[in-house]
């Protein structure tokens, strides 16, 4: 296994624990900078609250990335049972398993746009939509409506057309393969993760942009 640029770090005596945070924040511009990652530990200064860790999964192949498990509903109605998947910041969506995707997309009434490969809402559904809620570690990390749409200031960049609102949930393909789900920089950007090699785990927290309304 070839070691990683923590790794090294944590080897050479340079930081203390073979641990990273990354911080993103949601951004309505195509040239913001305001991710920031901070190595040897994580920056409370980035986050509100304690931070929650669950195991990294021993499900193949996501046992091969920072793997987790969790389960997902929307509101009170549960989209995806238990299953192992992987948090990837060079994601920019969340992606679902097929069956749980279809689910989401029965719920908020969403259409699939044929410009963008995204599902679009209306005015009127955007504003009934309910939390995603991930259950992860024994810990619930809700996403808010305005957490679960594109920013609109930024639908041209995606092909997309002004003032409409696109989801950024997206169909992962069949379950089952032991990498169901991604959650991607649409998730992480509304909260704070730890990546924490030495203890096999990864962490998060919410952050003062966990419920804000950028999008």
């Amino acid at each position: 296994e070839i070691p990683t640029v923590v790794d090294n770090l944590f080897s050479a005596g340079t930081i203390s624990s073979d641990v990273i945070g990354i911080s993103f924040e949601p951004t309505t511009s195509s040239v913001d900078n305001n991710g920031a990652i901070s190595f040897g530990g994580p920056d409370s200064s980035k986050y509100t609250g304690s931070l929650s860790y669950t195991p990294v999964t021993s499900t193949s192949p996501a046992d091969e990335y920072w793997g987790i498990e969790q389960s997902i509903t929307y509101g009170t109605t549960s989209i995806m049972s238990r299953s192992a998947g992987i948090v990837d910041t060079g994601t920019t969506l969340i992606y679902l398993p097929t069956g749980a995707y279809n689910k989401y997309q029965r719920a908020t009434g969403a259409v699939a746009d044929s410009a963008t490969g995204l599902l679009r809402v209306t005015s009127a559904q955007y504003s009934s939509l309910k939390n995603l809620n991930f259950l992860i570690g024994g810990t619930t990390h809700s996403l808010t409506p305005n957490g679960q749409i594109w920013p609109r200031s930024l639908n041209s960049a995606i092909g997309g057309t002004s003032g409409r609102i696109y989801l950024v949930v997206g169909d992962n393909g069949p379950a089952g393969s032991g990498l169901d789900f991604i959650n991607g920089y649409a998730f992480l950007e509304r909260f704070y993760s730890v990546f924490d090699t030495g203890n096999s785990r990864v962490g998060f927290a919410s952050t003062s942009f966990t419920s804000a309304t950028s999008n």
